[in-house]
């Protein structure tokens, strides 16, 4: 299984619009086979910033996130054109 978090940094100006992009994200990522988790959270007192925890089953899984036409729609095309900053951690299960 692989896991990671993706924090991403917008301008405050912009915080509706990355509400609505993540709905749509989230929603369509969550029916991809192989995806696991995919919970996106704002920082507690902190709105301008965003944090995505992730799962996949494997990297195949990844790959067709990565590759379907809602992350190139909302994520490469939405997100990605707002966003400050992105910063990606893989994860390792302790168990």
């Amino acid at each position: 299984m692989l896991s990671f978090t993706v924090r991403l940094r917008f301008d405050q100006d912009d915080h509706e619009k990355v509400v609505e992009i993540l709905r749509h994200l989230t929603a369509a990522s969550r029916q991809e086979p192989g995806c696991i988790s995919y919970i996106p959270h704002f920082v507690e007192g902190d709105n301008t910033t965003v944090l995505i925890y992730e799962q996949y089953a494997d990297e195949a899984a990844l790959d067709h996130h990565r590759n379907s036409p809602h992350f190139a729609q909302f994520a490469i095309g939405g997100l990605y054109q707002l966003m400050k900053e992105r910063q990606v951690e893989n994860l390792t299960a302790v168990c």
